[in-house]
């Protein structure tokens, strides 16, 4: 641009070109002749906001995900590099702010790869596209007899090549290509490789910034006490002892934000050190108005959930007659599978840092939704999007509970009443006795069987759904649920039905890793093989029969559940496994598969049962997720989703008592430790298939695998988890 123009963000958003579900592709503010972002200094080449090239080679690439130790960093990056041809070596990685330009970076839902893949890549194309021309024009030869590798373009008729950083000045005066012209499968370098992370030097070291890292000037620290009761609220409050407390400056009362992911509300101490805030919130002496959910057991709250799903309930969907199959069967099969509240658990606890001013507020915090934070704040203060400023820092494990910023909005609260930057700190306590939670749940499932082979299948589930999040007072479960793991059932029956259990939420309903996945992946899985020791068949071939023939199932979009992925992933995990081979007395084998957020994923366990002590030896799983970017990230997701889904089926269960949560650290909310962990085989089905999710889909298939393998060594079969609860561990 020979005369840079100034323009707001409503005017810049309005010129971009997108591609894929609002991801940007590049800026074209004064039609096709000026196309830089920064061609007024020719140190660099920006041709778009993921892609900055200096003169000295180096190359700043930026991520619009947030990362939480799952490495969209590095892999978001890698395909821009790759296909840009750059050396790897000269890469640096920025994390992108919270803004819409960047397209949606909600990092959820298993969807980084699966919606960017294609966009990140012509991010790189583009650039590459252009430094191509720029040597050709250099050369006086046609693009065709360009190449480039490695942070050069080589002339293939010579043994000429231009280093990339030299031609940034030329580069930045160029249009934008129309179409880039991507590379073919053969030509990667990075994807589909393993790749170490960008920033595994940075984690070592200890010098990366998290969510209680930041630090700024005249900043003060909060530790709020909230309600026990969800949604109850402060009648009134003593402050006295705590003010004594040195380092305390003062008390604040945050009333309920009533948004979606608000603030609970409570009573906030503020002080000059973390320490003292906290010591600060146990001196407060608070009465408190329990409010609705006072009442709320979850033991009692099971009870009526199971009586739901053991009588009929509200019809979701039925093909077939599922009444005749069963009165022409010889055999019906009925169980009811039982699932507590989960909590999320992240290593590192919430926390924000915001500074809210007269007329702008700033924001540090480990969220996976930064812009649904930003709006959310915007419309707390009445500030216009351009406002407010999300900097997003990495994530010490999310699993879903930090695309909920209501901590971010106790901070944004308490600033703006003090006017000082304020960090708001979570405990442990906090975080498990206050969290967004996993539903709980009972399952019922029934079948025929003729003949040998399963004539209908009746399924209901009763659990308290995410939207009563949203629309508070909702008594039933949402399509979106049912078809993770439900309706969605990819066993070839005639006679099927759906029917969905009345089920009011009682504390606050949030995703979880793998979601409601968990649930139905578990009861569909343990009652699949329940079926197959009725018929007396081996477990692994009565799966296969009950997939059945290859096909695909109907889709609203471009992914279609297809059953000879799903038989091929079970079978390479259960050949792995050396399924049906000799094993030690009080050993026993257990599978399961599951199709999830696209991605087809079994799983073969190993276990022992010895004197009623259970022990999981290894784990073999098998993921079909097409394409992959980085093996490394593949694999380390499973082999986490294996100990994720150990701790869930050994552990994990969120009780309340008077409305009161129960657990509230990790020595009555356990996890799996070092001495109890397995042996994880990960093997990835090599597919050019388009990239779907890897985050959550290998959480499924790990409980029921468990409990399948339990009843193979021991002949008995668990139903509810955790086993712990069982007497098991």
């Amino acid at each position: 641009m020979k005369n840079i123009t100034k323009i707001n963000r409503r005017v810049f958003i309005k010129n971009v070109s997108l591609f894929s579900g609002g991801i940007l592709l590049a800026c074209d503010m004064n039609s096709a002749k000026d196309v830089s972002l920064n061609a007024s200094d020719p140190s660099r080449f920006s041709p778009n906001l993921f892609v900055e090239l200096k003169k000295d080679g180096s190359l700043l690439l930026t991520a619009s995900r947030s990362e939480m130790g799952q490495g969209v960093r590095t892999s978001l990056t890698s395909v821009i590099a790759d296909e840009m041809d750059a050396d790897w070596s000269r890469v640096s990685v920025i994390q992108a702010p919270g803004d819409d330009a960047y397209g949606n970076q909600n990092t959820d839902g298993s969807r980084s790869i699966r919606t960017i893949y294609e966009p990140m890549r012509r991010m790189g194309a583009m650039a590459r596209t252009m430094l191509i021309s720029v040597a050709a024009k250099k050369w006086g030869i046609s693009e065709d007899l360009c190449k480039t590798e490695s942070h050069f373009v080589l002339r293939s008729d010579s043994n000429e090549k231009l280093f990339y950083g030299d031609l940034v000045e030329a580069a930045g005066k160029l249009p934008l290509p129309d179409s880039p012209k991507l590379k073919t499968p053969d030509e990667f370098v990075y994807i589909g490789k393993g790749l170490t992370s960008v920033d595994v030097d940075d984690f070592v070291n200890g010098s990366s910034k998290y969510g209680l890292d930041i630090k700024l000037d005249q900043m003060i620290y909060a530790n709020i006490s909230r309600c026990p009761v969800t949604f109850g609220k402060a009648l009134s409050y003593d402050a006295s002892e705590a003010l004594k407390i040195n380092g305390v400056i003062g008390v604040k009362e945050i009333e309920r934000i009533e948004k979606p992911f608000g603030a609970l509300g409570g009573i906030a101490v503020l002080a000059e050190n973390s320490w003292a805030a906290m010591k600060g919130k146990q001196a407060l002496t608070i009465e408190w108005d329990l409010g609705e959910n006072e009442l709320y057991s979850t033991r009692d709250f099971m009870a009526a959930l199971t009586h739901n799903v053991e009588n009929p309930a509200k019809l979701i969907r039925e093909e077939g007659d599922v009444r005749s199959a069963q009165k022409e069967a010889d055999m019906l099969v009925e169980a009811t599978y039982k699932l507590p509240h989960l909590v999320h658990a992240p290593m590192e606890t919430p926390s924000a840092t915001a500074y809210v001013k007269e007329d702008f507020c700033e924001v540090w915090a480990p969220v996976q939704a930064p812009q649904l934070t930003r709006q959310e704040i915007s419309d707390f203060l009445g500030l216009e999007l351009e406002q407010i400023k999300v900097h997003v820092t990495f994530l010490g494990g999310g699993f879903g509970r930090k695309s909920k910023p209501d901590f971010v909005l106790e901070a944004v609260a308490l600033s703006k009443m003090t006017g000082r930057p304020i960090q708001v700190l979570w405990t442990r306590e906090d975080d498990i006795q206050h969290s967004y939670y996993h539903a709980i749940s009972a399952q019922y499932l029934k079948a025929s069987i003729k003949g040998g082979e399963v004539t209908s299948w009746l399924h209901r589930t009763a659990y308290p759904s995410i939207t009563s999040t949203f629309m508070p007072g909702v008594s039933h479960g949402a399509g979106f649920e049912f078809q993770q793991g439900m309706t969605n059932m990819p066993y070839d029956i005639n006679n099927i039905k759906y029917e969905n259990g009345e089920a009011h939420a009682h504390v606050r309903i949030g995703w979880l890793r793998s979601v409601y996945n968990i649930i139905h992946g578990f009861s569909v899985n343990v009652f699949a093989d329940e079926l197959a020791i009725a018929s007396q068949k081996d477990p692994l071939e009565f799966r296969l029969d009950l997939i059945g023939p290859d096909r695909l199932f109907p889709s609203d979009n471009e992914y279609q559940l297809d059953t000879k992925r799903l038989k091929n992933v079970l079978s390479k995990a259960a050949n792995n496994a050396g399924w049906g081979r000799e094993l030690p007395q009080g050993h026993g084998l257990g599978l399961a598969v599951h199709y999830s957020f696209y991605s087809y994923v079994a799983s073969v366990v190993e276990v022992s049962v010895v004197e009623d002590k259970l022990k999981v030896h290894d784990v073999f799983t098998v993921v079909d997720c097409g394409t992959v970017v980085n093996k490394n990230t593949v694999k380390a997701q499973l082999e986490g989703a294996a100990i994720f889904g150990m701790s869930l089926a050994y552990y994990g269960d969120i009780t309340a008592v008077k409305g009161r949560v129960e657990q509230s650290n990790f020595h009555d909310y356990r996890l799996i430790r070092i001495h109890e962990a397995p042996k994880v085989h990960i093997e990835i089905v090599e597919s050019s298939e388009a990239p779907t999710g890897i985050g959550e889909p290998g959480v499924p298939v790990i409980a029921p695998a468990i409990v399948n393998a339990i009843f193979n060594a021991t002949g008995k079969r668990y139903r509810n988890l955790p086993l712990s609860n069982e007497g098991l561990v």
